[in-house]
């Protein structure tokens, strides 16, 4: 679960530094002062900033997947594992027909990969030294290419698209509704509305619950999506071998090991949560899935 959650990390972080700039700067309150633009001022601008915040997060995933766990680049295979790792990328890349991603690896305990990037033709596929020891190489192979498969069906770019229109309307609303609730507090006494400290709090809050409900809507597709990959590792992988490797995988204990960052981008999902928070599906239903 390892992509989504560093996904999700730092849009949340970016949207609470471009909601403090838009509040300085008071975009906010110009567009919902300016009478007959005042809705679609409003929904411009947070639409301007909504997919700007996506789509930097997007940007920026693979820079911080790498540094949030330490992955290291294969530039150059130092032995044979290395080098079957990379032939084996290499292989489910052409069968996929994607660019080939840069592969690294990183270390750790648990049993983990992950593959994220801007686009399918320049992505990153990151393994963890845990899940080399644990599993036999065609387990990983169909690790691989369930990864190898969110690149191809460009989920990371997709996962964008969604996170920047939810964005947009989690700043609108708040927006709207806490200009409405200042309104009411300051009983009209306040000619430049949404102008105080109150309106800011009030929209910090709101645009904190209304995350929340549009993350129950990422992690559906997220969910969505994982069923997808697995398909796509079963048919570059093996079936068989992609079942025998989410088995494995149960024995994770549902923890990922991972930086709380970068959870959901991984092959290992966390059960702990409540399900409509999960980024994975449970492994039995992913397996059964194959199965069917």
């Amino acid at each position: 679960m390892l992509r989504i959650i560093l996904f999700l990390g730092t849009n949340l972080a970016i949207m609470l530094v471009l909601s403090i700039v838009v509040s300085i700067f008071g975009l906010d309150r110009w567009a919902y002062n300016h009478s007959g633009i005042n809705l679609q001022g409003m929904l411009v601008m947070c639409a301007v900033f909504g997919m700007g915040g996506a789509f930097i997060s997007l940007a920026l995933s693979k820079t911080i997947a790498r540094y949030s766990v330490g992955a290291q680049v294969i530039t150059q295979a130092r032995g044979a594992d290395e080098q079957w790792l990379l032939d084996t990328v290499r292989h489910h890349a052409q069968n996929a027909g994607i660019g080939m991603p840069e592969v690294a690896l990183y270390e750790a305990p648990d049993m983990n990969a992950f593959a994220t990037g801007m686009s399918r033709n320049h992505a990153l596929v990151a393994v963890s030294t845990g899940l080399l020891r644990s599993m036999n190489r065609d387990q990983i192979s169909a690790v691989l290419g369930h990864e190898i498969t969110h690149v191809a069906n460009g989920d990371m770019v997709t996962m964008a698209l969604i996170q920047g229109v939810l964005n947009t309307f989690v700043m609108f609303l708040a927006r709207i509704i806490g200009g409405v609730i200042d309104s009411a507090l300051q009983g009209d006494r306040n000619n430049e509305r949404g102008g105080g400290i109150a309106y800011f709090l009030i929209v910090m809050l709101l645009q904190f619950v209304f995350g929340i409900l549009a993350t129950i809507i990422v992690m559906w597709f997220s969910r969505w999506r994982e069923f997808r990959a697995d398909a796509g590792g079963a048919r570059l992988g093996g079936r068989e071998s992609m079942i025998s490797a989410l088995q494995t995988l149960s024995g994770n204990h549902g923890q990922s090991g991972l930086p709380k960052a970068v959870q959901a981008f991984g092959i290992s999902g966390e059960g702990g949560v409540a399900r409509l928070f999960m980024s994975h599906p449970p492994i039995e239903e992913r397996i059964a899935a194959l199965r069917a």
